[in-house]
């Protein structure tokens, strides 16, 4: 029992006198470092002319599952 009462005595002088007070100002400057670090994303859409086609192959293809080879349906499409 009297353990446990230093161990909260000292946890709460440690409160008081602000040791504690570097985790929340260390979450903060964390929290700004992510904020300015984040990197700006510029999506431009690029769209085909008014009389763009579709082109596109088929093929099927296998792969290796842990169930084993499996056929598959592939494609590829581009704009032209």
């Amino acid at each position: 029992m009297t353990a446990a009462r230093i161990a909260l005595g000292l946890g709460l002088a440690a409160l008081a006198t602000g040791i504690a007070a570097p985790a929340s100002a260390e979450r903060a400057t964390t929290e700004q470092y992510a904020a300015q670090s984040r990197a700006r994303i510029v999506i431009r859409p690029h769209y085909p002319g008014p009389n763009a086609k579709r082109y596109c192959n088929f093929w099927l293809a296998r792969e290796n599952r842990p169930s084993g080879p499996v056929i598959t349906p592939q494609q590829h499409c581009w704009w032209r």
